[in-house]
């Protein structure tokens, strides 16, 4: 890493990371040419690239992938936890390499490219990961030239006044926009995903979705829509969500409706939920409150049973009195252990946010019920007078371990049948 200065890119160089602190890491760029400024993260998992880069919760991120082979499975349409990628771009090791994948329809950086994101390879991912360890995650801008022409003050300018996720509401920019339903379960080899029909925009008749009937010839009775009635009913708030999140609602029973970041309380009990799923997504949880915690709190006054996960578990703290911080670096990776305080159990899990509750501030209802075994941080909470809980880890994995499932049976079992 070098201080910034008006220098020609290396021979070779196509793309550059400028940190706001002034280092600057040059690469090969690959994906789209143009650049995009964000935080600068670090992600620790070995699989499931296409479902982080798709991540609603990595808008407004670069992610540095620490495991160095990048790309070699390819691309499919559907390892992906939402339409387009969120996340503005990777850095990795080696250059992306031709797929040797069954699975794979094309090559990482075509797909990257056909979606504006853009990508540097040739880093030593090592050093730039040490460097967020020990300096925290900076603000950058990663570049693309294919003729290595770079103004890099003008890219240090454009890092150092990006003002940074501290304060910033992202919610909004990427929830769905209308009121719709969720068919369609997890991923089995051979078949796909179970009855997927996707996110349908459902027509109200007296507050009442419309549930579509899925199309798949493959569905199992479960999913047949005269039965999917009769199950208990999840209203999730999309702050974000990962699709494999709805995916295991249906899976654990539930049939699934989905609002906006912004629904209203009147909204959400229009649709008369058995409970009530918060979604994970990007931001700061303290700036999504301004609008999400007030019908949080009214769903928690009226003890209507309540699930979070990442930003959905932020929210709910916050909703309880509890305090949020951002952190140093973050955690973000798919082999994070965690600690589950009732039994001891020491669960592997799928994490992804730069946020964390202040565990020194849950209020006394909420008892603290998970922790990190890296750093100690909450990961997890239970208010004691009400039928809410939460989680600070994704237990959808997509990627990752799927220790954690049991989560979503709980929920589901909280509801009750019809």
């Amino acid at each position: 890493m070098a201080e910034a200065k008006p220098l020609p890119a290396p021979e070779g160089a196509t793309g550059v990371l400028v940190l706001a602190t002034g280092d600057v890491v040059w690469g090969r760029g690959f994906g789209a040419e143009g650049s995009a400024v964000g935080e600068v993260c670090f992600h620790t998992a070995m699989t499931g690239y296409q479902e982080i880069m798709t991540d609603p919760s990595f808008a407004g991120q670069l992610i540095t992938f620490t495991f160095p082979h990048i790309g070699n499975v390819g691309a499919n349409p559907e390892d992906i936890e939402a339409d387009d990628p969120h996340a503005l771009g990777m850095i990795v090791r080696q250059d992306v390499t031709d797929p040797s994948n069954f699975r794979s329809v094309e090559r990482l950086d075509d797909w990257m490219r056909k979606h504006d994101r853009i990508g540097l390879s040739g880093v030593d991912t090592r050093a730039l990961t040490r460097r967020i360890r020990t300096g925290g995650a900076p603000n950058g801008v990663i570049a693309h030239s294919a003729n290595g022409d770079f103004d890099i003050p003008a890219l240090l300018d454009r890092a150092r006044a990006w003002p940074g996720l501290e304060g910033m509401d992202l919610a909004k920019s990427v929830t769905r926009e209308t009121h719709g339903t969720w068919d369609g379960g997890v991923w089995r080899l051979g078949f796909g995903y179970e009855g997927e029909a996707g996110f349908s925009t459902s027509l109200e008749t007296n507050g009442e979705a419309a549930v579509s009937a899925p199309e798949d010839s493959r569905l199992s009775p479960p999913f047949v829509s005269s039965e999917v009635e009769k199950r208990p009913h999840v209203v999730a708030i999309d702050y974000g969500a990962k699709r494999n999140i709805y995916r295991n609602l249906v899976r654990a029973g539930a049939k699934v409706s989905v609002l906006p970041a912004d629904a209203t309380y009147d909204q959400i009990m229009a649709l008369k939920p058995d409970g009530v799923f918060l979604s994970n997504g990007p931001g700061d949880p303290a700036a999504t409150g301004e609008y999400a915690l007030a019908p949080i709190k009214r769903l928690l006054d009226d003890k209507l049973p309540v699930f979070g996960i990442c930003l959905g578990h932020q929210l709910l703290a916050l909703a309880a009195g509890a305090r949020t911080t951002k952190m140093f670096q973050g955690h973000r990776g798919a082999n994070h252990p965690v600690k589950r305080l009732d039994d001891g159990v020491v669960e592997i899990t799928s994490m992804n946010h730069g946020f964390a509750v202040e565990r020194d501030s849950l209020p006394a209802n909420a008892r603290e019920t998970h922790v990190s075994l890296f750093d100690g941080s909450n990961c997890g909470l239970e208010l004691t007078d009400r039928p809410a809980f939460s989680v600070q880890y994704h237990p959808e994995a997509s990627p990752g371990p799927q220790d954690s499932f049991y989560l979503f049976e709980r929920f589901v079992g909280m509801l009750g049948a019809k």
